[in-house]
């Protein structure tokens, strides 16, 4: 069996070996809290995956955002350093709800790799059924550069494209209300959203427990929009929390949904953009 959008802690501990894990814990505030945290204790053989130096490109100037994609030929390369080949299962967590697993799982999908998932209810989870954590380093069993698909198996859209269709797609963002209101913009310089945008905080994808919620729970909350996948764009402040949505989604039974990669912190750079706010 393998795992393609979600993993429960029980399966994940019953799962054969040559399973590679990657912790993707992350801090906006403090990039190297996942780094102490993964020291602290993490998942049997977990591998770090560090959001600015493995899950996001250079940032150059700022003005294609905050937490840029790296090339998929520089990303293929990192995936294969992890030992990642295409039949093996990949499993990806994080502790502060799982944006930053979401973000592993999209990009490893965009590479065409199929299986991966994200565990739900992440650490908490895995310790509640029983699993331990520990604190020894594994190690890597480098492979070559990853054997991505031609073209990428996930969809983008551009700034330049996204302006243009504004008015036949729906644009969802996932940051916290008070950010996609500009009532308060601690990260990026301007407050506000993309001109009808619809919120929906990546949070409101889970259970009180940290667990995601079912899917025919998620699949009949994203049907209100009534709006064909293909017309959906996610996006957040730097492309990260998008892909939480976009794996509420796929757990869901949508596919076709496009990640805006620059999101707000893109978007706002340039003050040709029309921005709104409330």
């Amino acid at each position: 069996m393998s795992f393609t959008t979600l993993v429960s802690a029980e399966d994940l501990r019953a799962a054969p070996a040559g399973i590679v894990v990657l912790d993707c814990g992350f801090d906006l505030g403090d990039p190297a809290a996942g780094e102490r945290a993964f020291a602290a204790g993490h998942l049997p053989g977990a591998i770090y995956a560090h959001l600015e130096r493995d899950l996001s490109g250079p940032k150059g100037d700022g003005s294609h955002g905050r937490h840029p994609l790296p090339t998929r030929e520089a990303f293929a390369a990192t995936v294969g350093a992890w030992g990642i080949a295409p039949e093996t299962q990949v499993v990806c967590y994080d502790a502060q709800g799982g944006p930053y697993a979401a973000r592993a799982w999209w990009m490893l999908k965009w590479l065409g790799h199929e299986k991966v998932a994200v565990l739900d209810g992440g650490p908490a989870a895995w310790t509640a059924a029983g699993g331990e954590l520990v604190t020894a380093t594994a190690a890597l069993a480098a492979r070559p550069p990853y054997p991505m698909t031609r073209e990428p198996a996930m969809a983008t859209i551009t700034a330049e494209s996204l302006l243009a269709a504004l008015g036949h797609v729906r644009v969802v963002d996932a940051r916290a209300g008070e950010r996609f209101r500009g009532e308060v913009e601690q990260i990026d310089p301007v407050g506000g959203h993309i001109p009808g945008a619809t919120n929906r905080c990546f949070k409101d994808n889970l259970q009180a427990d940290g667990r995601f919620k079912p899917a025919p729970l998620l699949r009949a909350e994203i049907e209100r929009w009534a709006t064909p996948a293909e017309q959906v764009v996610l996006q957040c402040g730097s492309g990260v929390t998008a892909c939480h949505n976009l794996l509420a989604m796929a757990h869901a039974g949508f596919e076709g949904m496009r990640l805006y990669p620059g999101s707000w912190s893109e978007w706002c750079r340039d003050p040709s953009r029309p921005i709104a706010r409330g």
